[in-house]
């Protein structure tokens, strides 16, 4: 197999925006080119406006391995970090698959290791191949999370079940990942494709505007008490055009 040149590969068709890491020769284990790179096509992403959808996805066997480690060569490890020249184009993707007004969803289809899952755990939708293996093994090097996984993970799963995760640095499969609400579902890799093109169409029958200012409301959730939640709630105008043909279909 071969790789994008700068290991992302980039489409749109109609509503739709693919983004490939595309390293299968190593996994598509993620550089800072990489990082960098992702972290402009989602950018692209977020400011066409024909663009509702966002697939974030990986070519060959793996979503992604995680960081490539022959990037950190020769590189101090300080503190249990990996150091700017990746946290930062990484923490700029993250931030946009988490804030974009468009759905984000990750299509794991093979192997998501740390870093990768940190990207995954990002969008709004996991959907993953039951056969797929997940882990977080930060501790395994030596390493602390700096992409968000120890806030992420938790509001996901709990805090038994994280603490579980990645204390052990244990391996999980996808079916695991969508029992414990890691993923919105899991299907076997064979039926990987069917099963997010069904997601995209049921969010593409829908309003893209709510659908923005649905975004916005659950990451206010996640950022605040209940009580400022709610206020944010009822307080917050979104710009959302009459569709009486939506209504009208119902009444």
């Amino acid at each position: 197999m071969t790789s994008a040149p700068d290991g992302i590969a980039y489409s749109v068709d109609g509503p739709v925006a693919t983004v490939t890491l595309s390293r299968p020769d190593a996994l598509n284990a993620l550089t800072p080119t990489m990082l960098g790179r992702l972290g402009d096509v989602l950018d692209a992403a977020a400011r066409n406006d024909s663009v509702r959808v966002v697939v974030l996805t990986g070519e060959g066997r793996a979503f992604s391995a995680g960081v490539d480690l022959k990037a950190l060569a020769g590189r101090e490890i300080t503190n249990g970090s990996v150091g700017d020249i990746l946290d930062i184009p990484a923490r700029r993707a993250t931030a946009l698959l988490a804030t974009m007004p468009k759905v984000t969803i990750a299509k794991v289809n093979g192997f998501c290791f740390t870093g990768a899952l940190e990207l995954a755990i990002a969008c709004d939708l996991v959907l993953v191949a039951d056969e797929a293996k997940l882990g977080d093994t930060h501790v395994k090097f030596g390493l602390r999370p700096t992409w968000g996984m120890s806030q992420r993970l938790i509001r996901l799963v709990g805090a038994a079940r994280a603490r579980d995760l990645s204390y052990t640095a244990r391996t999980f499969t996808g079916t695991e990942a969508a029992q414990w609400g890691i993923a919105a579902a899991s299907a076997p890799l064979a039926d990987l494709d069917a099963l997010v093109q069904r997601y995209v169409e049921q969010v593409l029958a829908n309003s893209g505007v709510a659908i923005a200012a649905y975004k916005d409301l659950y990451r206010a959730a996640l950022d605040h008490s209940l009580g400022d939640g709610l206020r944010y709630e009822y307080g917050t105008t979104y710009l959302i055009d009459y569709d009486g043909a939506r209504l009208d279909a119902y009444r």
